[in-house]
């Protein structure tokens, strides 16, 4: 997985829905978004929420994104972490979203319906993330880490390649307001050389 990324800066994306109040601290982003905010498309719940706020830039493939949060909220399904999107009924989150009373990490990836997948990290909480996705081929590769410990695999997802797609940071408040998520990091860099590490 390569390592060389560069710092993206917070004035290069373009709102997605622009939050409740966003402000910089000591090169941080602190975002809040609206109560009821959300992305989801119909599975189980049967709603359509495309509410959420993301800060997007282009995301072209071979190339990956990074975003860094500290996880200091802990409310049912308050979430942050990463959003590739290529309009309304195509595009996947990934981060840490808190559900029955734990944080989890995990992925919504959304053709027309939503799906997802998570595990819990408990152990995660007051600690940095760092959620990455990877393009590369047909395919986006979700890895995620806390604080400078080895990364996880959490999801690999399908994206057609010849879809023109933008990705950054994005957080959700779909059961309350008053939300403030501390972005720490935002890079981009080169796709990852392979799924799997070798050896």
């Amino acid at each position: 997985m390569s390592e060389e990324t560069s710092a993206v800066d917070w004035s290069a994306g373009a709102w997605l829905n622009p939050p409740a109040r966003v402000e910089e601290s000591d090169g941080d982003l602190l975002v809040e978004p609206h109560d009821g905010s959300d992305f989801w498309r119909r599975t189980s719940y049967g709603f359509v929420h495309d509410d959420g706020c993301a800060l997007l830039t282009p995301f072209g493939v071979g190339s990956a994104v990074e975003v860094s949060f500290r996880l200091d909220y802990a409310e049912q399904f308050d979430q942050a972490g990463v959003l590739v999107r290529v309009d309304e009924r195509r595009w996947t989150k990934a981060g840490v979203e808190v559900s029955d009373g734990a944080p989890q990490v995990g992925a919504v990836v959304t053709d027309e319906f939503s799906d997802w997948s998570v595990a819990p990290v408990p152990q995660w909480s007051g600690r940095l993330v760092t959620v990455r996705v990877s393009r590369a081929g047909d395919a986006l590769t979700v890895r995620a880490r806390c604080d400078e410990e080895p990364w996880r695999l959490v999801r690999v997802a399908p994206l057609d390649p010849a879809a023109t797609a933008s990705a950054g940071p994005y957080c959700c408040s779909p059961s309350r307001g008053g939300l403030r998520v501390r972005f720490t990091g935002w890079r981009r860099g080169p796709a990852d050389a392979a799924l799997h590490p070798e050896g």
